[in-house]
């Protein structure tokens, strides 16, 4: 069984703001080893996943309609 798609809404990017948009919704992807360095996987401005500080991120559940249309832009 597939996981469900994870989604975190950027909340600062006082460090990369070429790579992260302020209030922008980014798809998150599951990384075990970043979560125990609390860090977040995330498919950034290039297209491509990188690990940032997950204070720079909030974690949001979307309705199922929300979630879909993103799904198909990625």
């Amino acid at each position: 069984m597939e996981e469900k798609p994870q989604f975190a809404i950027c909340v600062k990017n006082d460090d990369y703001p070429a790579s992260l948009q302020l209030w922008k919704v980014y798809r998150v992807l599951p990384d075990e080893k970043g979560a125990k360095r609390k860090m977040i996987r995330v498919i950034d401005e290039s297209g491509e996943d990188y690990l940032f500080s997950a204070s720079y991120f909030v974690t949001v559940e979307l309705p199922q309609e929300a979630e879909s249309a993103l799904l198909a832009l990625i």
